[in-house]
């Protein structure tokens, strides 16, 4: 079995598979040639060939252990309805919802699967390309990070926009909750049907959720999610993200349903350890900023994670996706340290 499958299903391994996230991204010169080749982040999005080279690159070069499909979660907006166009230097921007009448134009659940339909034939490409001891992971945006970009328009620093329609028109903001939910089971479920072996959910602005409120559009409409993709696909494995949530990472296993916690790098790895891998599998969280600086601290901390996590099922990945001046040097360098120890025996 791959190994990522295996930490999934919750085996302790001597080393943990690794991926990371934005991988095939603007660190690696492959991946800017075929950007321009494309034209614009759309276009590459939605061209399933450029889709998927740019996905394999980061296999090519460095072997990860799973490859992540190359898409975006605003796609997900766009085949509901929404206009979506990205500026450069700046990122996404979005038509805004702000009342009742903008959840009510968006499309069904069952509309949007022409608008998608490139990423899913990028799914089914991938799963014939890859190298057969590389998963392939399927990913989508959580219903609150997805409403955030939707209702203020673009991507803010404390997701405003969307506490105060959740405060103001709390209908209206469940409505939309739910629009994206709905939306974004049978996205998930068509990539699995195209050959996708894991599903991650992104709720990137989870931290800013808090009480209740993380109860009630973090966990909830995850487990809704997992739920519903499960019964669907028995087995499925399930990563969960609610980035910065801080102790509400502990008992997200169990809340959600996930197979795997992913944890941000505002944690640290021992605490981690205790608290939320005894649930099972967790995933991270090294810090982006390593890939930039390398050295010896790179080395100290990809070896520190990897011991703190060793005492059960870990999937080595950064605390968030690497950034655009990262070198690829000190990728290979993460990865090389990390896999210093013994080989992982056959399954």
């Amino acid at each position: 079995m791959k190994t990522l499958l295996r930490s999934l299903a919750g085996e302790t391994l001597p080393v943990p598979p690794i991926w990371m996230m934005r991988q095939a991204g603007r660190y690696l010169p492959e991946y800017k040639a075929t950007r321009a080749e494309a034209g614009d982040f759309l276009s590459l999005c939605y061209n399933p060939d450029l889709a998927t080279e740019v996905t394999l690159q980061p296999i090519r070069r460095f072997g990860f252990d799973a490859a992540i499909l190359f898409a975006d979660i605003l796609l997900v907006p766009q085949a509901l309805g929404a206009d979506l166009w990205f500026v450069t230097g700046e990122g996404p921007r979005l038509s805004t919802i702000t009342g009742p009448g903008g959840v009510t134009a968006l499309k069904g659940r069952d509309d949007i699967h022409d608008t998608l339909a490139p990423v899913y034939q990028t799914v089914r490409n991938l799963a014939s390309a890859l190298p057969s001891e590389v998963a392939l992971i399927g990913f989508a945006g959580a219903p609150w990070t997805v409403a955030t970009y939707m209702i203020a328009g673009r991507g803010t620093p404390d997701q405003a926009p969307a506490h105060a329609l959740k405060d103001g028109d709390r209908a209206t903001f469940e409505a939309l909750l739910d629009r994206i939910t709905e939306a974004t089971i049978e996205y998930l479920d068509q990539q699995v049907q195209a050959g996708a072996e894991v599903v991650k959910l992104f709720d990137s602005w989870a931290g800013s959720l808090k009480g209740d409120d993380f109860a009630k559009y973090a966990v909830a409409p995850a487990k809704r999610i997992i739920s519903e993709l499960k019964a669907r696909h028995p087995g499925l494995p399930v990563i969960a993200f609610p980035r910065e949530a801080g102790d509400g990472y502990i008992g997200f296993h169990a809340a959600t349903g996930a197979d795997c916690v992913a944890v941000d790098d505002s944690v640290d790895a021992a605490w981690v350890a205790e608290h939320v891998q005894p649930d099972g599998c967790v995933q991270g969280n090294l810090e982006s900023s390593h890939m930039v600086t390398g050295g010896d601290a790179l080395v100290s901390e990809v070896r520190r994670i990897r011991d703190a996590l060793s005492g059960g099922p870990h999937v080595f990945n950064l605390g968030h996706g690497i950034t655009p001046d990262a070198d690829p040097d000190n990728v290979a360098l993460m990865i090389e340290t990390l896999r210093e120890t013994a080989s992982v025996p056959a399954s």
